[in-house]
């Protein structure tokens, strides 16, 4: 994390998810502090934090070390999303559903349970926020990573697809992953995932698990042939869940799309599926000049199709003017407080 952590332990940013590299080394007992301290504030019914703070210490003098309690790990996983500006507005945060899977190490087991993650968050389109802990990094050894940005995301080719994904595409290729023998603008990718020393393992994601919203518009009946459709789930994969100083590197979690997610960000943008021009044309629109507002006018209508196909496809969505409202509210809380838990991408391989 960049900067100095503040120096009131109700500010220090005991829960993140952030983008280091791993460092080795034992735990840092004032980390783990904060943190049990914040936790024993927020649950008096768990004891007197000075016993749990005797036990810590002495583990982590012992190994380098120490091991959650489930409790602990849920509410320093929610305490994340909550403070970390990623939660999306209307999420009860309270509630996120947490699976404690601290157990699991290896890379054919981390990816069948990020199937079930995304099985259990599609919920029929009643999406289910949830968070997915794997093993943590030890002084010993690293805990198991996922590459992915997204745990359902598209190739991006030269000529097609998500341009956001075409180096990762290009390096899974090399890895010995295989494209469809007609490639289309929607191939899924495959989850890759690495544990330790080994080299990374690709994994097909099963297709039934994958539920794909297809875009139509209110208005336009041609929308529906530009082919356009998009995950009805949002899982993260790339981030890292720190917890009072210990690090899980593998920790994918979702709440919901933000429409402006899917029609500004990705079919919209230039360095995504630049579906303007597409949009544009079909809307009879004059593009031989920005001062027409062409960009505006396709944005508009690409974000109405977001809208409503989630809707008609009974698939929870939350729309940029609920999240504003959201964010600036969040925005105002951490005025003057200092560091606070974030969810951060990874640096840039």
């Amino acid at each position: 994390m960049s900067g100095e952590p503040a120096q009131d332990v109700d500010f220090w940013p005991v829960t993140a998810l952030y983008n280091e590299t791993i460092t080795g080394g034992p735990v840092s007992f004032a980390a783990a502090e904060d943190f049990l301290r914040m936790f024993h504030d927020a649950h008096p019914e768990a004891g007197a934090v000075r016993h749990r703070l005797a036990e810590v210490r002495a583990e982590i003098a012992e190994t380098g070390t120490y091991r959650h309690t489930h409790q602990e790990l849920c509410y320093g996983a929610r305490v994340a999303l909550r403070d970390s500006g990623w939660c999306t507005s209307g999420l009860p945060w309270r509630r996120l559903k947490v699976r404690d899977l601290r157990g699991i190490h290896k890379a054919s087991a981390v990816a069948a349970q990020c199937f079930e993650h995304l099985r259990l968050a599609t919920n029929g389109g009643k999406i289910q926020p949830l968070v997915t802990v794997f093993a943590p990094d030890r002084p010993d050894a690293p805990g198991p990573r996922i590459w992915n940005a997204q745990l359902v995301s598209y190739a991006g080719y030269p000529d097609m697809g998500d341009a956001r994904n075409a180096d990762f595409t290009e390096s899974i290729e090399a890895l010995g992953w295989q494209p469809p023998a007609v490639r289309t603008a929607f191939d899924h990718l495959p989850l890759v995932v690495s544990t330790g020393l080994q080299d990374p393992q690709l994994f097909k994601i099963p297709r039934e698990v994958v539920y794909e919203v297809p875009l139509t518009h209110p208005d336009l009946p041609w929308f529906a042939d530009l082919g356009l459709r998009w995950p009805a789930v949002p899982v993260i994969t790339n981030m890292r869940l720190r917890i009072g100083g210990i690090d899980y590197p593998a920790a994918p979690f979702n709440t919901w799309f933000v429409g402006t997610d899917i029609g500004t960000r990705s079919l919209a943008d230039e360095s995504a599926y630049a579906m303007l021009q597409p949009v544009a044309i079909q809307l009879g629109l004059d593009t031989s000049t920005d001062r027409t507002l062409w960009r505006d006018r396709a944005t508009l209508e690409l974000n109405r199709a977001v809208l409503h196909s989630f809707d008609t496809a009974r698939v929870t969505i939350t729309d940029h003017y609920a999240e504003t409202q959201h964010r600036l509210a969040w925005l105002r809380s951490r005025r003057n407080r200092g560091d606070r838990p974030a969810f951060r991408p990874h640096k840039s391989r």
